[in-house]
């Protein structure tokens, strides 16, 4: 990847490791309905000026149809999912199942006849990293349920697919303007279900506000316009193998904030993920060009 590509990748690889931490607080004090609504209605208050003084409007609203189809498999539907099965998986069970999002992605632009090539060693690469995930966050199977399961893998499977319709068909409209709508679409969708809820959020105290503010200004709004430039810049099937770095970036700022132990796993886990990733991400060499044979 070039430097801006790792600049970005870097960065969202930060960005989407911490809401882990940072929902872990807020949900001590807030309902997860009440918070994925605020990260959305905080997240469209910053980016909507901006797509309306751009006058983006009405031009990603002629793509409306991929771009509802993007904001149902990138937010609306795998965020209510996740919040369904996180009530009964463990969350290294749920991690485990969310790092098959980039070999989702693989296939699903084989399917659709994308040129990028997944060879060997960028195969090996998302193997490597899918250990250094199993290292770091174990495999805990008890008390796994059938449904649950299921909606997680609904989950990889929306944020599989949902880079490629950004890249195919939301190509030429701004990430902001993108992003702006899906994070209003999306709040509208939960607004029924945490508006009566609202009052949590005025009883709760600073730290649980700091979380949520942090969650929609940095996580939700300056995350998703990184994401999109990411996607553009590396292709959707790259930048999905922050989905192998993001357990890694949690499990530091648990060690780091929350005082959590530094394991073994974390010491073997890391470096696999890290590793697997710069395999992962490589650019494919370029065929060697035919050479006529000479002429006699």
């Amino acid at each position: 990847m070039s430097r801006r590509g790792w600049a970005l990748f870097l960065a969202m690889s930060v960005i989407w490791g911490v809401p882990y931490l940072l929902i872990k607080v807020a949900v001590e004090e807030t309902s997860p309905v009440v918070v994925v609504f605020v990260r959305c209605v905080v997240g469209a208050v910053l980016l909507l000026p901006l797509t309306l003084a751009r006058g983006q409007l009405r031009p990603a609203l002629r793509h409306w149809r991929p771009l509802l189809l993007f904001t149902v498999l990138e937010m609306t539907g795998p965020w209510l999912l996740l919040s369904y099965a996180e009530d009964t998986l463990s969350s290294s069970l749920t991690g485990l199942l969310v790092a098959s999002v980039p070999f989702v992605a693989a296939l699903a632009a084989r399917l659709v006849g994308d040129e990028e090539r997944l060879t060997p060693v960028r195969l090996a690469g998302m193997g490597l990293g899918v250990v250094g995930i199993v290292a770091l966050l174990g495999f805990d199977v008890e008390g796994i349920a059938l449904l649950p399961v299921l909606a997680v893998l609904l989950v990889v499977i929306g944020y599989g697919t949902a880079p490629l319709v950004a890249s195919r068909r939301l190509d030429g409209v701004p990430g902001v303007a993108v992003s702006s709508l899906a994070l209003v679409v999306t709040a509208l969708v939960y607004a029924p279900f945490a508006l009566p809820r609202t009052g949590e959020v005025g009883a709760a105290s600073t730290r649980a506000i700091g979380a949520l503010a942090v969650l929609g200004v940095v996580c939700t709004a300056l995350a998703l316009v990184l994401f999109f430039a990411l996607i553009r810049e590396v292709g959707p099937q790259r930048a999905l193998v922050i989905t192998f770095v993001n357990p890694a970036v949690a499990v530091l700022a648990g060690v780091l904030l929350l005082d959590e132990p530094f394991t073994l796993g974390l010491a073997v886990g890391l470096p696999l993920v890290l590793a697997g990733c710069v395999l992962a991400t490589r650019r494919n060499t370029p065929a060697p060009a035919a050479v006529d044979a000479p002429v006699p």
